[in-house]
């Protein structure tokens, strides 16, 4: 869940990033143009109030057992998540920032404000922050099921692997809560989307967490907004990457990145024994090019148990994700139309006696566009 310049390799810096009062400059230039209307924002939220609860050190600290050990969920270059329980015996995230972190005061600021302002099924529900002293907590709903990257990366022993209905299942609810973002007024741009990010309720119900890097996109006759560059290394996108200039195709990049790990079971950067870097993207390019290796893309783990024809167009929609011209990549409305329809394509192994062997015909999936 950390973050770091996706300029270059993997490395953290314990640079503190940003102090509190240009954090709370930044909070209140995002209060001032920001309204973040959409059709599905919670009509009781207020577009211009916090309505998030704000909790005392103290509480928190009991929640968790004073931050116990057999409490903690994970950790990253942010700090570390714990289960809590707080009033009225609800089960909650705590997530603890590390004082000499990634995550400045600014980041937790904007991730207060945006995730008090947005609302949708999938997104990640904030209750309650604390800043209390130096410190910060931000206080979320608990997802069960932990994040993507625990289920296609770093399983446990005995778990269940993902099958093709779920990981589309996953995929399609990304997809919607990063169309959520990109129809807010005015677009937010969610900058740092990756495996370890999209969190997983009962029935994997995938919902986007971790706002701290969120942007507002440009609007009117602005193309793209100028910024530092930052995000994790292997989902930015190459032109925000070199240029700073960050638009919504940027975030369409990155999802492109997710969904060929979600069909691949493989990250988007590895380590490799023999030097260097394995970049997920550039291993697929060429893959792309020929049908007859689209079969070597997916997953081991599925064990052949996949739609052929789903699978072919589940991969179109990645290659079309992270084209290296913004321009040619598809709006994620249309992303969001492909991966709905392939989602409700169920498959079943059994009664299908495994993959499809005969030659698929022309995809049936709605058409995207470019622009």
């Amino acid at each position: 869940m950390g973050w770091f310049p996706c300029s270059g390799p993997s490395k953290q810096t314990s640079k503190k990033k940003n102090s509190v009062d240009s954090g709370r400059h930044s909070t209140d230039k995002l209060k001032s143009k920001n309204s973040l209307r959409s059709k599905e924002v919670d009509k009781d939220a207020g577009s211009n109030q916090i309505a998030a609860k704000t909790f005392i050190f103290r509480d928190l600290a009991a929640a968790t057992k004073n931050f116990r050990g057999d409490f903690l969920l994970g950790e990253g270059g942010f700090g570390r998540v714990y289960k809590g329980v707080i009033e009225s015996n609800q089960v909650v995230a705590i997530k603890q920032l590390d004082r000499n972190g990634l995550q400045g005061n600014r980041e937790f600021l904007v991730e207060v404000l945006m995730l008090s302002l947005l609302h949708h099924p999938n997104l990640v529900n904030l209750i309650g922050y604390c800043a209390d002293g130096d410190q910060r907590l931000l206080v979320y709903e608990y997802m069960p099921l932990g994040s993507l990257e625990d289920h296609l990366h770093d399983p446990t022993p005995g778990k269940e692997r993902l099958d093709w209905n779920t990981r589309m299942k996953i995929a399609a609810g990304a997809a919607k809560g990063l169309e959520y973002l990109h129809s807010a007024s005015p677009p937010v741009i969610y900058r740092d989307l990756k495996c370890s990010n999209i969190l997983l309720g009962e029935g994997y119900h995938a919902k986007l967490s971790d706002f701290g890097l969120a942007k507002l996109g440009p609007v009117g006759d602005n193309t793209h907004v100028s910024t530092r560059v930052m995000g994790t290394y292997g989902y930015c996108a190459p032109e925000y990457a070199m240029t700073g200039q960050l638009t919504l195709k940027s975030d369409v990049y990155s999802f492109g990145v997710v969904l060929l790990e979600i069909i691949t079971g493989r990250k988007a950067i590895e380590s490799s024994k023999t030097g260097g870097d394995f970049n997920l993207v550039i291993w697929a390019r060429p893959l792309f090019k020929d049908r007859r290796k689209f079969s070597q893309m997916a997953d081991p783990m599925l064990q052949g148990h996949y739609p052929v024809r789903g699978m072919y167009q589940a991969l179109a929609v990645a290659a079309m994700c992270v084209q290296e011209q913004p321009n040619m990549r598809p709006v994620i409305a249309d992303v969001v139309t492909a991966l709905t329809y392939l989602a409700s394509q169920k498959f079943d192994h059994e009664t299908r006696g495994g993959i499809q062997t005969s030659r698929p015909g022309p995809a049936t999936s709605p058409r995207m566009k470019r622009w």
